[in-house]
């Protein structure tokens, strides 16, 4: 992405944002409540119009969005039930995968299934295929949606805060699920409040601040400067008009479903704390980084 801006009713939620993943990178979108992180995602995925700037997907401008191959890429959303509600076997979800508006049989036979087992067996799930999804964990559920991003054997996989809501020890499952899909050469995007349990699957690492890309290199070195700067995982955005939208965009879950837009932070699903102080935007530039596009970005 170059040069690219977002504004979502009266609030700039993204303000000239450049940077460039490489193939087979694992990189940590980073940064506090509102800071843009989600809402970066949802526009590289065709769900937000930016305002401004040009964003490419697999060399492929996502203006044209009915020539970017989307079966090259695996989505994992944050925050949404594998089942939704409906009664359906680890299986059946992970088949849905292979679902689309040119393909409305394609989950069915017997090479769907094969597909849809093979991705199980990747996040060690292949012995609990005929359980229903109610059953399982929190850990187990956000495994079994990862395996839905898999059946289409994507080449980028994006999660969105794969590790909210689910215990150390799913949330150390997850890390070694990830990790052998990273030695796989799968290049992974991952938003991330914190490193946690994913330090050892992540290289690479870029902070945002208040919609703005304000550091970019080595993962570790970026995460000790989110924690210096930001004071914990909470943040604000700044102002863009009358009012601002408490952060990132709606957390609907899937493509198509774009949430509530409403310019109300009480709906952002991040809301329910005191704002934390609002931390300077950083003058800073990690040493031996280089910058990640075409354009140099001063932060």
């Amino acid at each position: 992405m170059r040069d690219l801006s977002v504004v979502l009713g009266a609030s700039l939620i993204l303000d000239d944002v450049s940077l460039a993943v490489g193939g087979g990178e694992s990189v940590a979108l980073l940064g506090a409540n509102g800071s843009g992180k989600s809402t970066l995602v949802k526009a590289v995925l065709g769900l937000v119009p930016p305002a401004g700037g040009s964003i490419e997907v697999l060399d492929t401008p996502i203006t044209r969005r009915r020539r970017v191959p989307w079966e090259r890429i695996g989505y994992v959303p944050q925050r949404i039930g594998a089942g939704s509600g409906v009664p359906a076997t680890a299986l059946e979800v992970v088949r849905s995968g292979l679902l689309g508006p040119r393909h409305p049989w394609a989950d069915r036979g017997r090479g769907a299934k094969r597909r849809a087992m093979a991705a199980l067996d990747a996040v060690g799930l292949a012995h609990r295929a005929g359980d229903h999804v109610q059953v399982f964990s929190g850990g187990q559920a956000q495994r079994v949606l990862i395996a839905r991003a898999l059946v289409r054997s994507p080449e980028l996989l994006i999660l969105d805060e794969p590790l909210a809501g689910i215990d150390r020890a799913s949330r150390e499952s997850l890390a070694t699920t990830l990790q052998g899909l990273r030695a796989q050469g799968l290049t992974l995007v991952t938003v991330l409040h914190e490193m946690g349990e994913l330090a050892d699957v992540v290289q690479r690492a870029i902070l945002l601040q208040d919609g703005r890309l304000v550091a970019d290199g080595p993962a570790g070195e970026v995460s000790r400067l989110r924690d210096t700067v930001t004071g914990g995982p909470s943040g604000r955005h700044r102002h863009h008009g009358a009012r601002s939208d408490d952060g990132d965009y709606g957390d609907s879950g899937d493509y198509g479903d774009s949430g509530d837009h409403s310019d109300h932070s009480d709906h952002h699903p991040d809301a329910g704390g005191p704002p934390a102080h609002h931390a300077p935007v950083l003058d800073h530039r990690l040493s031996g980084t280089r910058p990640r596009s075409g354009r140099r970005t001063q932060p």
